[in-house]
């Protein structure tokens, strides 16, 4: 049996339970910090950041600056904001990316699936053709194939070009 190592997921499996929300904590950290919290854009009521431990390269999350655990907590202007964000991911990952389909969701709840059950957030894995194979499913291992600053670097760009709010997150 070969081994293949990704040290980068002990990050994920030894951080601190009591560790507070990841959105607000990357909220509140500022534009500054934007490459190294993976956040790609910034809009005054939700902001998108890359996904740490992607399913898919460009696996994005897209968050309300607002801390609630539902959609239904949320006003309409924020649920309108958050929906507009999410289209305008979905073309920019396009534009970048080319994927052929996209996963888009939403778990609200631990039991729906929710790693940060208590701030909702949008889920958006872009697909290719292909690009389910034998190790998720025998070996539970998931290949990425570009590394995380470079997709942060590619989307930062693309967000800035993109009509529509102006990126606060600072181009390479």
């Amino acid at each position: 049996m070969r081994n293949l190592y990704a040290p980068w997921r002990m990050e994920y499996i030894g951080a601190p339970a009591d560790a507070g929300c990841l959105f607000c904590r990357v909220r509140d950290a500022g534009p500054e910090d934007d490459r190294r919290n993976l956040v790609v854009h910034r809009d005054p009521d939700a902001l998108v950041m890359l996904n740490k431990f992607p399913y898919n390269p460009g696996h994005l999350m897209v968050a309300p600056r607002a801390h609630e655990g539902s959609l239904a907590a949320l006003t309409d202007a924020q649920v309108l904001a958050l929906m507009r964000l999410v289209r305008r991911s979905q073309r920019v990952l396009e534009q970048v990316m080319s994927p052929e389909g996209f996963n888009v969701g939403v778990n609200m709840g631990r039991v729906a699936g929710a790693g940060i059950p208590d701030h909702v957030h949008v889920h958006m894995v872009p697909r290719w053709n292909g690009d389910t194979n034998f190790l998720p499913v025998l070996g539970e291992v998931k290949v990425v194939n570009e590394h995380l600053e470079r997709t942060w670097e590619k989307l930062v760009a693309a967000f800035a070009q993109e009509p529509g709010a102006e990126s606060s997150a600072s181009p390479p």
